[in-house]
Protein backbone atom coordinates (compact mmCIF):
# COMPACT_ATOMS: atom_id res chain seq x y z
CA UNK A 1 0.00 0.00 0.00
CA UNK A 2 1.43 3.35 -1.06
CA UNK A 3 0.43 6.85 0.02
CA UNK A 4 1.70 9.80 -2.01
CA UNK A 5 1.79 13.14 -0.19
CA UNK A 6 1.54 15.89 -2.79
CA UNK A 7 1.84 19.61 -1.98
CA UNK A 8 -0.11 21.41 -4.73
CA UNK A 9 1.20 24.70 -6.08
CA UNK A 10 0.93 25.77 -9.74
CA UNK A 11 1.98 22.48 -11.37
CA UNK A 12 -0.07 19.63 -12.76
CA UNK A 13 2.12 17.33 -14.87
CA UNK A 14 4.95 16.98 -12.35
CA UNK A 15 2.52 15.79 -9.68
CA UNK A 16 0.82 12.99 -11.59
CA UNK A 17 2.55 12.35 -14.95
CA UNK A 18 5.56 10.42 -13.55
CA UNK A 19 3.26 8.07 -11.64
CA UNK A 20 1.14 7.39 -14.72
CA UNK A 21 4.09 7.03 -17.10
CA UNK A 22 6.09 4.77 -14.77
CA UNK A 23 2.93 2.76 -13.99
CA UNK A 24 3.40 3.15 -10.24
CA UNK A 25 0.76 1.65 -7.98
CA UNK A 26 -0.78 4.45 -5.92
CA UNK A 27 -3.38 3.47 -3.35
CA UNK A 28 -3.87 6.80 -1.58
CA UNK A 29 -3.04 10.43 -2.32
CA UNK A 30 -3.02 13.33 0.15
CA UNK A 31 -3.23 16.65 -1.71
CA UNK A 32 -1.95 19.58 0.35
CA UNK A 33 -3.58 22.91 -0.41
CA UNK A 34 -2.53 26.34 0.77
CA UNK A 35 -3.32 29.97 -0.03
CA UNK A 36 -0.44 31.43 -2.05
CA UNK A 37 -0.35 35.04 -3.23
CA UNK A 38 -3.25 36.79 -4.89
CA UNK A 39 -6.87 35.67 -5.03
CA UNK A 40 -6.33 34.65 -8.66
CA UNK A 41 -3.34 32.50 -7.67
CA UNK A 42 -5.30 30.80 -4.89
CA UNK A 43 -8.21 30.04 -7.22
CA UNK A 44 -5.84 28.70 -9.89
CA UNK A 45 -4.11 26.40 -7.39
CA UNK A 46 -7.40 25.10 -6.01
CA UNK A 47 -8.67 24.38 -9.52
CA UNK A 48 -5.51 22.36 -10.17
CA UNK A 49 -6.05 20.49 -6.91
CA UNK A 50 -9.58 19.61 -7.97
CA UNK A 51 -8.37 18.36 -11.34
CA UNK A 52 -5.62 16.32 -9.67
CA UNK A 53 -8.14 14.81 -7.26
CA UNK A 54 -10.32 13.66 -10.16
CA UNK A 55 -7.44 12.35 -12.27
CA UNK A 56 -5.73 10.49 -9.44
CA UNK A 57 -9.00 8.62 -8.95
CA UNK A 58 -9.77 8.04 -12.63
CA UNK A 59 -6.27 7.34 -13.95
CA UNK A 60 -4.70 5.57 -10.98
CA UNK A 61 -7.71 4.40 -9.00
CA UNK A 62 -6.33 6.10 -5.90
CA UNK A 63 -8.27 7.18 -2.84
CA UNK A 64 -7.73 10.95 -2.53
CA UNK A 65 -7.90 13.40 0.35
CA UNK A 66 -7.43 17.18 0.25
CA UNK A 67 -5.74 18.68 3.32
CA UNK A 68 -5.37 22.40 3.98
CA UNK A 69 -2.07 24.06 4.88
CA UNK A 70 -3.07 27.04 7.03
CA UNK A 71 0.01 29.14 6.27
CA UNK A 72 2.43 28.09 3.53
CA UNK A 73 5.15 30.31 5.01
CA UNK A 74 4.96 28.82 8.53
CA UNK A 75 7.74 26.24 8.36
CA UNK A 76 7.33 25.01 11.94
CA UNK A 77 3.60 24.34 11.55
CA UNK A 78 4.16 22.61 8.19
CA UNK A 79 6.88 20.45 9.74
CA UNK A 80 4.58 19.43 12.60
CA UNK A 81 1.77 18.65 10.17
CA UNK A 82 4.13 16.63 7.96
CA UNK A 83 5.56 14.70 10.91
CA UNK A 84 2.09 13.71 12.15
CA UNK A 85 0.83 12.81 8.67
CA UNK A 86 3.82 10.61 7.80
CA UNK A 87 3.63 8.77 11.12
CA UNK A 88 -0.11 8.21 10.72
CA UNK A 89 0.38 6.69 7.28
CA UNK A 90 3.19 4.45 8.53
CA UNK A 91 1.11 3.35 11.53
CA UNK A 92 -1.66 2.40 9.09
CA UNK A 93 0.78 0.05 7.36
CA UNK A 94 1.33 2.17 4.27
CA UNK A 95 4.52 3.17 2.46
CA UNK A 96 4.91 6.96 2.22
CA UNK A 97 6.14 8.89 -0.82
CA UNK A 98 6.50 12.69 -0.47
CA UNK A 99 6.55 14.70 -3.72
CA UNK A 100 8.51 17.95 -3.23
CA UNK A 101 8.19 19.26 -6.79
CA UNK A 102 5.60 21.96 -6.13
CA UNK A 103 4.22 24.45 -3.58
CA UNK A 104 6.27 27.16 -1.79
CA UNK A 105 9.68 26.02 -0.56
CA UNK A 106 8.86 26.22 3.20
CA UNK A 107 6.18 23.54 2.80
CA UNK A 108 8.12 21.26 0.46
CA UNK A 109 11.28 21.59 2.56
CA UNK A 110 9.35 21.01 5.80
CA UNK A 111 7.79 17.81 4.44
CA UNK A 112 11.09 16.52 3.07
CA UNK A 113 12.91 17.24 6.34
CA UNK A 114 10.10 15.71 8.41
CA UNK A 115 10.33 12.55 6.31
CA UNK A 116 14.07 12.41 6.94
CA UNK A 117 13.56 12.95 10.67
CA UNK A 118 11.01 10.15 10.86
CA UNK A 119 13.46 7.75 9.20
CA UNK A 120 15.96 8.48 11.97
CA UNK A 121 13.40 7.83 14.69
CA UNK A 122 11.82 4.79 13.03
CA UNK A 123 14.84 2.84 11.83
CA UNK A 124 12.75 -0.22 11.05
CA UNK A 125 10.61 1.84 8.64
CA UNK A 126 13.44 3.53 6.72
CA UNK A 127 12.66 1.62 3.52
CA UNK A 128 8.98 2.69 3.69
CA UNK A 129 9.69 6.46 3.64
CA UNK A 130 10.64 8.23 0.41
CA UNK A 131 10.93 11.78 -0.91
CA UNK A 132 11.08 12.49 -4.62
CA UNK A 133 11.27 15.30 -7.16
CA UNK A 134 10.25 15.44 -10.82
CA UNK A 135 12.03 17.78 -13.25
CA UNK A 136 9.81 19.51 -15.83
CA UNK A 137 10.35 18.87 -19.53
CA UNK A 138 10.12 22.62 -20.11
CA UNK A 139 9.19 25.85 -18.36
CA UNK A 140 6.33 27.92 -19.72
CA UNK A 141 7.38 31.34 -18.38
CA UNK A 142 9.82 32.13 -21.19
CA UNK A 143 7.42 30.85 -23.85
CA UNK A 144 4.63 33.00 -22.42
CA UNK A 145 6.98 36.01 -22.46
CA UNK A 146 7.87 35.41 -26.11
CA UNK A 147 4.20 35.12 -27.06
CA UNK A 148 3.51 38.34 -25.19
CA UNK A 149 6.29 40.06 -27.13
CA UNK A 150 4.69 38.95 -30.39
CA UNK A 151 1.31 40.25 -29.21
CA UNK A 152 2.91 43.56 -28.20
CA UNK A 153 4.43 43.96 -31.65
CA UNK A 154 1.08 43.18 -33.26
CA UNK A 155 -0.64 45.86 -31.17
CA UNK A 156 2.02 48.37 -32.22
CA UNK A 157 1.45 47.51 -35.88
CA UNK A 158 -2.29 47.99 -35.42
CA UNK A 159 -1.75 51.42 -33.88
CA UNK A 160 0.68 52.36 -36.62
CA UNK A 161 -2.15 51.75 -39.05
CA UNK A 162 -4.29 54.38 -37.36
CA UNK A 163 -2.24 57.09 -39.04
CA UNK A 164 -0.60 60.26 -37.84
CA UNK A 165 -2.69 60.31 -34.66
CA UNK A 166 -0.80 57.27 -33.30
CA UNK A 167 2.63 58.12 -31.92
CA UNK A 168 5.36 56.14 -30.13
CA UNK A 169 6.16 57.25 -26.58
CA UNK A 170 8.27 56.08 -23.64
CA UNK A 171 9.82 52.65 -23.94
CA UNK A 172 8.13 51.87 -27.24
CA UNK A 173 4.61 52.17 -25.87
CA UNK A 174 2.09 53.71 -28.27
CA UNK A 175 -0.41 56.43 -27.54
CA UNK A 176 -3.18 57.40 -29.92
CA UNK A 177 -5.15 60.64 -30.10
CA UNK A 178 -8.55 60.63 -28.39
CA UNK A 179 -10.36 60.90 -31.69
CA UNK A 180 -8.44 58.13 -33.47
CA UNK A 181 -11.54 55.91 -33.58
CA UNK A 182 -11.13 52.14 -33.85
CA UNK A 183 -9.05 49.49 -35.57
CA UNK A 184 -10.91 46.49 -37.01
CA UNK A 185 -13.82 47.41 -34.77
CA UNK A 186 -11.68 47.56 -31.61
CA UNK A 187 -11.45 50.88 -29.75
CA UNK A 188 -8.00 52.42 -30.10
CA UNK A 189 -7.98 53.38 -26.43
CA UNK A 190 -8.40 49.74 -25.47
CA UNK A 191 -5.57 48.68 -27.80
CA UNK A 192 -3.37 51.40 -26.33
CA UNK A 193 -4.15 50.21 -22.79
CA UNK A 194 -3.33 46.56 -23.57
CA UNK A 195 -0.11 47.57 -25.32
CA UNK A 196 0.99 49.65 -22.35
CA UNK A 197 0.24 46.83 -19.92
CA UNK A 198 2.08 44.25 -22.02
CA UNK A 199 5.08 46.53 -22.45
CA UNK A 200 5.33 47.23 -18.71
CA UNK A 201 4.97 43.55 -17.82
CA UNK A 202 7.69 42.50 -20.27
CA UNK A 203 10.00 45.19 -18.93
CA UNK A 204 9.55 43.79 -15.40
CA UNK A 205 10.07 40.24 -16.62
CA UNK A 206 13.28 41.16 -18.46
CA UNK A 207 14.61 43.06 -15.46
CA UNK A 208 13.54 40.82 -12.56
CA UNK A 209 12.68 37.37 -13.88
CA UNK A 210 9.56 35.46 -12.84
CA UNK A 211 9.10 37.03 -9.39
CA UNK A 212 9.11 40.53 -7.93
CA UNK A 213 10.22 41.78 -4.54
CA UNK A 214 10.76 40.00 -1.22
CA UNK A 215 7.66 39.26 0.85
CA UNK A 216 7.73 40.14 4.54
CA UNK A 217 6.66 37.22 6.75
CA UNK A 218 6.30 37.77 10.51
CA UNK A 219 8.32 40.98 10.35
CA UNK A 220 11.23 39.42 8.44
CA UNK A 221 12.15 38.86 4.82
CA UNK A 222 14.05 35.63 5.50
CA UNK A 223 12.37 32.38 6.56
CA UNK A 224 14.93 30.17 8.24
CA UNK A 225 14.67 26.53 7.23
CA UNK A 226 16.46 24.52 9.94
CA UNK A 227 17.95 21.17 9.05
CA UNK A 228 16.07 19.07 11.58
CA UNK A 229 17.35 15.52 11.97
CA UNK A 230 15.67 13.90 14.93
CA UNK A 231 17.62 11.39 16.97
CA UNK A 232 16.18 8.76 19.26
CA UNK A 233 15.41 10.47 22.56
CA UNK A 234 15.45 8.56 25.84
CA UNK A 235 12.51 8.86 28.28
CA UNK A 236 14.26 11.16 30.76
CA UNK A 237 15.54 13.32 27.90
CA UNK A 238 11.91 13.61 26.75
CA UNK A 239 10.92 14.90 30.19
CA UNK A 240 13.60 17.61 29.99
CA UNK A 241 12.58 18.68 26.48
CA UNK A 242 8.89 18.88 27.34
CA UNK A 243 9.68 20.89 30.49
CA UNK A 244 11.71 23.38 28.48
CA UNK A 245 8.93 23.54 25.93
CA UNK A 246 6.42 24.30 28.68
CA UNK A 247 8.54 26.80 30.62
CA UNK A 248 10.55 28.42 27.84
CA UNK A 249 13.88 29.21 29.52
CA UNK A 250 15.60 28.51 32.82
CA UNK A 251 18.24 30.80 34.29
CA UNK A 252 20.38 27.78 35.18
CA UNK A 253 20.45 24.01 34.93
CA UNK A 254 19.94 23.89 38.70
CA UNK A 255 16.61 25.72 38.33
CA UNK A 256 15.62 23.28 35.62
CA UNK A 257 16.59 20.36 37.88
CA UNK A 258 14.52 21.75 40.78
CA UNK A 259 11.49 22.18 38.52
CA UNK A 260 11.85 18.63 37.23
CA UNK A 261 12.24 17.19 40.73
CA UNK A 262 9.07 18.96 41.82
CA UNK A 263 7.13 17.77 38.78
CA UNK A 264 8.29 14.18 39.15
CA UNK A 265 7.86 14.12 42.96
CA UNK A 266 11.54 13.33 43.40
CA UNK A 267 13.92 14.62 46.04
CA UNK A 268 16.24 17.33 44.74
CA UNK A 269 19.66 15.87 45.50
CA UNK A 270 23.15 16.29 44.09
CA UNK A 271 22.67 12.97 42.35
CA UNK A 272 19.44 14.12 40.66
CA UNK A 273 21.03 17.45 39.68
CA UNK A 274 24.01 15.61 38.15
CA UNK A 275 21.61 13.41 36.22
CA UNK A 276 19.90 16.49 34.76
CA UNK A 277 23.24 18.11 33.88
CA UNK A 278 24.39 14.92 32.14
CA UNK A 279 21.23 14.66 30.06
CA UNK A 280 21.22 18.38 29.22
CA UNK A 281 24.77 17.94 27.91
CA UNK A 282 23.63 15.01 25.77
CA UNK A 283 20.84 17.16 24.37
CA UNK A 284 23.06 20.22 23.87
CA UNK A 285 25.13 21.52 20.92
CA UNK A 286 27.78 18.83 21.37
CA UNK A 287 25.15 16.09 21.35
CA UNK A 288 21.72 15.98 19.74
CA UNK A 289 21.40 19.74 19.34
CA UNK A 290 17.96 20.07 20.93
CA UNK A 291 19.08 22.44 23.69
CA UNK A 292 21.14 25.63 23.57
CA UNK A 293 22.81 27.36 26.50
CA UNK A 294 24.09 30.88 27.09
CA UNK A 295 26.73 31.71 29.68
CA UNK A 296 25.31 33.91 32.44
CA UNK A 297 27.82 34.50 35.23
CA UNK A 298 28.55 31.10 36.75
CA UNK A 299 25.36 29.66 35.31
CA UNK A 300 23.99 28.83 31.88
CA UNK A 301 20.62 30.00 30.65
CA UNK A 302 19.04 26.87 29.20
CA UNK A 303 16.37 26.73 26.48
CA UNK A 304 15.31 24.73 23.46
CA UNK A 305 17.11 25.22 20.17
CA UNK A 306 15.06 25.71 17.01
CA UNK A 307 15.30 21.99 16.29
CA UNK A 308 14.35 21.27 19.90
CA UNK A 309 11.23 23.40 19.48
CA UNK A 310 10.33 21.42 16.36
CA UNK A 311 10.82 18.15 18.25
CA UNK A 312 8.51 19.27 21.07
CA UNK A 313 5.85 20.44 18.60
CA UNK A 314 6.04 17.17 16.69
CA UNK A 315 5.83 15.03 19.86
CA UNK A 316 3.43 17.16 21.87
CA UNK A 317 0.72 14.49 21.90
CA UNK A 318 3.01 11.91 23.49
CA UNK A 319 3.01 11.15 27.22
CA UNK A 320 6.36 11.86 28.83
CA UNK A 321 5.33 11.16 32.43
CA UNK A 322 6.61 7.57 32.42
CA UNK A 323 10.33 7.04 32.30
CA UNK A 324 12.92 4.65 33.68
CA UNK A 325 14.28 6.27 36.83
Amino acid sequence: MQTHVVPVGFDYDRLIAPLVRDQIDVDRVVLLEGAVGSEANVEYSRNLSGKLETDFRNLLGAETERVEIADVYDYDAAFEQAYDLINEELDAGREVWVNVSSMPRPVSFAFATAAHSVTLERQADRDRIHTYYTAPEKYLETELAEELRADRDLLRDLLDGVGDDAVEVGDGAAEAADDAGSVAGVDVGRIRERLSTATDLLAEFDERGTTIGAKEVDGKHIIELPVASFSNVKPFEEVILFKLGEHGEFESVSELAKALASELNEEYTDSFRSKVIYNVDRLGPGGKGYIEQESHGKSYRTRLSRIGELWVRAHAAEDSSDYDR
